[in-house]
Parts: C-alpha cells; structure tokens; sequence
C-alpha cells in the first residue's frame, strides 16, 4: 500500500512547475521542514522566501508579490496560519484578490499531542465564511497533485488544508476525471450516502466497503472542495438515497457538514448526520485516538448508516 503525506506531493508539484515558471514563490513561516519544501529552497533559493514566525507579514509579503505578478503559495502550520493571519487574508488576499495561494499544513488534530493551540478546527468555517476565497482539502497524493495543479492555472485566492502524515491512496491512480467545486463519487450505492473530505475520505471509503459487505450499498462522495461547493451532486444524493453523512476532521460546526446540510435544507428533504469533533476542547492524543475518541472511525460511520437507514 503506497503512503505518501500531501505535503511532500505539494512541494514535489511546486518543483515541476517551477522548472517552467520563474515567477512562481514559496513563502514559509519556519516552516520549511514542517511543510516538506526543503527540496524547493535547494532548488529554486531565488523563489524561495523564510519570513519565520510571522504569519501575519507572511501573507502582505505574499499580496505584494502577487501584485508584481508572482503566484507566491504561503506554506505554514493551519492553526497559525488561518488564524493569526485571518484578517490579512481577509483584506490583502480575498478582498484585493490577489494570486495568493494559502497551503495550511498539519490541518486538523495533525498536532494532536500539543493540544489545542495547535489544533485547526475552525479554519474550514473561518475560510469558506470569506467571500472570494477557495477552500480544497484533498485525500490523498492524486487529489493533492491534480489540486496544485488546477490552482496553478487559477488566477485568484484558495485555501488548501493537508494534515502532516503519510495518507494511504483512495485513488488508484490519477487517471480520473476531477475539477475544482466537482465532487466525485467514488463508490455507488443508493441506500445511503457518505461525503468525506480530506483524509476522513478513506475512512468513508472503507465504511462504504464494509456496508456493501452487509447488503447496504453507499454512495461514497469525496468533497475535495468545500468552496465553491458541488450542490448539484449533494442535492442528487439527498433525492436518491436515504440519507447523508459527512465527516471531517473539523468543528461540527462551519465545516463540511454544515456547508452540505446548508444546501440539503434548502433544496431537497433528507436525513443527516455530521460527524466531526464536538464543540470542545478536544482530547490531548495523537491523531489516531482523537478520532476513536469521537467516531470519527469506519466501525462509527458503519453504525451510524445502519441507525439512520432503520429510522
């Protein structure tokens, strides 16, 4: 089984394009090592900017670089970046839309261990709650590759969100079809439907193989982009199946499930659950414990379809 962590795939990508591209920077809040672009230092130490622990003056550096006519990408841990540097995202960024491309490492409980100053379970909310501003969370390194690469072409603000380590492949291949504010579908079933994004996809993927194995087929929807997001494929499902549940590595509140259900309500009549991390200080641990803790697990999702399907 292939594991590789998105971050390395990112910096990989950014190092192919700028083969090509000298106007293409990286930006890093001492965050070279944490975000995996010490091969692109080495490469291109011209293109490369360390601002160190200044988030904030991370992203006018990268506004006025755009402004110039780079297409600068800000790497920096997802709890700092999207918080301490909101409202220069807000202003410099979304606002003056400029070519800034925010990549938001270690997203999640990825620093489950150091608690929840380190945790990013808002930033979903805060971005997408932004007008002008894309937010994708990939699942795995195919996902991740065809996003930098899109966004590449895409003259405009977006906000990627990875988690720190190695992710297995949902896809087998990068041989699929995928374009921004489209989810795909990655496993059919009409008796219920599972969206994941970002790494909680895997999960729902292996829930959705263990329900088929019951004789419950479901729908196994990747949602690799929060904003602009794929009403159309939310509303088809609602009409179809039983019933919708997403999860996510992020507050119950403004994340995935709260985008879909916004389009679930005003569109079409179906049951739901969100899955997520409850509105708490969330449990010390690492990653793996703090999502047993809160269901975020296949053998939780699994229950909860087969609860949802009996009502």
């Amino acid at each position: 089984m292939n594991k590789i962590s998105n971050r390395q795939v990112i910096c990989d990508t950014l190092v192919d394009l700028a083969k090509n591209d000298k106007d293409i920077m990286v930006l890093t809040c001492d965050s070279r090592g944490s975000a995996s672009m010490g091969n692109f230092a080495e490469e291109y130490p011209g293109q490369f900017v360390e601002v160190g622990i200044a988030e904030q003056d991370s992203i006018g550096i990268a506004a006025g670089l755009a402004t110039c006519g780079k297409k600068p990408y800000v790497a920096s841990p997802a709890c700092f970046l999207s918080m301490r540097s909101v409202e220069q995202i807000k202003v410099d960024v979304a606002y003056s839309k400029t070519n800034v491309k925010l990549v938001g490492i270690s997203g999640g409980v990825s620093y489950g261990a150091l608690g929840m100053t380190h945790h990013s379970l808002q930033d979903i909310a805060v971005m997408r709650a932004i007008p002008g501003i894309q937010v994708l969370l990939p699942a795995d390194r195919f996902e991740t590759k065809k996003i930098i690469e899109e966004l590449y072409k895409y003259d405009g603000p977006a906000y990627i969100r990875i988690g720190r380590s190695a992710v297995e492949d949902v896809y087998d291949s990068e041989n699929f079809e995928f374009h921004i504010g489209k989810g795909n579908v990655l496993h059919e079933g009409s008796d219920i439907t599972i969206i994941g994004t970002g790494e909680t996809v895997k999960i729902a993927l292996d829930a959705g193989r263990q329900l088929e194995a019951k004789g419950i087929g479901a729908r196994i929807i990747s949602m690799h982009t929060i904003k602009p997001l794929d009403n159309e494929i939310i509303i088809k499902a609602a009409e179809e199946t039983g019933g919708i549940i997403t999860i996510e590595e992020h507050s119950i509140y403004g994340g995935l499930g709260a985008a879909v259900s916004e389009v679930v309500c005003q569109n079409a009549l179906a049951k739901m659950k969100i899955l997520g991390i409850a509105d708490e200080a969330p449990i010390t641990g690492n990653s793996k414990e703090v999502f047993n803790y809160y269901g975020l697990t296949v053998d939780n999702l699994v229950k909860t379809a087969e609860k949802i399907l009996k009502k």
